[in-house]
């Protein structure tokens, strides 16, 4: 089995970090990390399996949601038309991260990372598929430490200034659900990950994320020689940072963020007055979150622009919403919560009525350990009746075991 993994491993190296002419030696330590130097608290792992790498110390992780999910939909429409979409029993991998990071630089804190994802192919331009798992790239980038005071920069596929901090300080269950700004029922207004360069600024009271990307997000096409400059800028009010802290210390966070990307004409495909292709992408939001070892609350407020100024169309993302959400931790260790969370959406229209979109998520979360989460939630979808999205209206009954090392 040792000489599998092993193998592997030494695939994705050999693939992600330029070889060398010797064989190398491998060292563990204690959470699985593993070393080319040795060190105290790293043992050797014995094997004939060469590893080649021009890197000082090399870092592997997974991280994968496996899911089942049973979704009713609603029977008719609010117009007494049956609804076509059919319910659906599946189980489900909603993520599957590989990633390798290599130390290539004198500074310890500067590195190059490659992080592999699985995607299932369900329809391409509206056509169907036969569902296969494809395998996508989605960061790959050189991090530069300490490019300007308190100040790193990643290059390549990187960050994009919101998602990532939303997800390691207020909302811990994207294997269930993705944060407002991305969510399809919600604002749907950009993904994770983009082409660019990222800075991140880090101080005690204050941190932020600048960054200049095309756009469209990693897994769209270029269409535009426009760029999108992209921010978060957070206050640390009581002076404590609480990402990736695993939820034990005590902080308050305040952040602005948003994006002014003026560059993508839309084109109505329907001639139903709604832009169905390629926006301008204009927002901004607020957020909160107050964290205890016990609770955590949180709440945000999105504002996203019509650029159109036309009067014959207007953005299909345009619109505004909020969202709230909270846990509540039980246990002598904390390893039960107790989740809830609500969206509310409203796209803009050009005339008439403007339908909100409604998403309300509760569940209940066990962490087993540090490596397997277990999170059973019901998921209902609520759209205002005659919107765009009615026909999504539908009770999602879900189990998520969440995998990471």
């Amino acid at each position: 089995m040792k000489k599998i993994v092993l193998s592997a491993l030494a695939a994705l190296t050999l693939g992600s970090v330029a070889a060398s002419a010797g064989i190398i030696k491998l060292y563990q330590d204690g959470n699985g990390q593993v070393f080319t130097k040795p060190a105290e608290g790293r043992t050797e792992i014995k094997a004939d399996t060469p590893v080649f790498a021009k890197a000082s110390k090399l870092k592997f992780s997974g991280l994968t949601y496996i899911g089942f999910n049973y979704t009713n939909y609603d029977a008719t429409l609010s117009n007494g038309t049956v609804n076509t979409r059919s319910d659906i029993t599946q189980f489900e991998i909603r993520r599957a991260y590989f990633q390798l990071k290599a130390y290539l630089l004198d500074n310890p804190k500067s590195y190059y990372r490659i992080t592999f994802d699985v995607h299932q192919d369900s329809k391409i331009n509206g056509d169907t598929t036969d569902g296969d798992i494809l395998l996508r790239v989605k960061y790959a980038y050189l991090y530069l430490d300490s490019v300007l005071p308190n100040t790193g920069v990643e290059v390549g596929v990187v960050h994009r200034p919101w998602h990532d901090y939303e997800e390691h300080t207020s909302w811990y269950f994207r294997d269930i659900s993705k944060v407002l700004v991305e969510q399809k029922n919600g604002a749907n207004l950009s993904n994770s990950a983009d082409f660019g360069f990222n800075f991140k600024t880090k101080t005690k009271y204050f941190d932020s994320e600048l960054g200049l990307f095309n756009g469209e997000g990693y897994h769209s096409t270029q269409i535009s020689s426009d760029m999108s400059f992209e921010w978060r800028t957070t206050a640390h009010i009581l002076g404590v940072n609480g990402k990736d802290k695993e939820k034990k210390l005590t902080y308050w966070d305040a952040s602005f963020f948003g994006q002014y990307n003026k560059s993508h004409k839309g084109i109505d495909t329907n001639s139903d007055g709604v832009n169905d292709r390629f926006d301008d992408l204009i927002f901004y939001g607020l957020h909160t979150v107050y964290n205890q070892p016990k609770f955590l609350v949180a709440a945000q407020y999105i504002k996203s622009l019509d650029t159109a100024d036309n009067g014959t169309y207007v953005s299909k993302q345009a619109g505004e919403g909020y969202s709230v959400n909270a846990e509540y931790r039980l246990g002598n260790t904390n390893d039960y919560r107790a989740l809830v969370r609500y969206d509310s959406w409203t796209p803009t229209v050009l005339a008439g009525p403007e339908y909100e979109q409604k998403t309300y998520i509760a569940g209940i979360a066990w962490d087993q350990n540090k490596n397997i989460e277990w999170v059973a939630n019901i998921d209902i979808t609520d759209n205002a009746a005659g919107s765009r999205r009615e026909s999504y209206n539908a009770t999602a009954y879900m189990l998520t075991t969440q995998v990471k090392f």
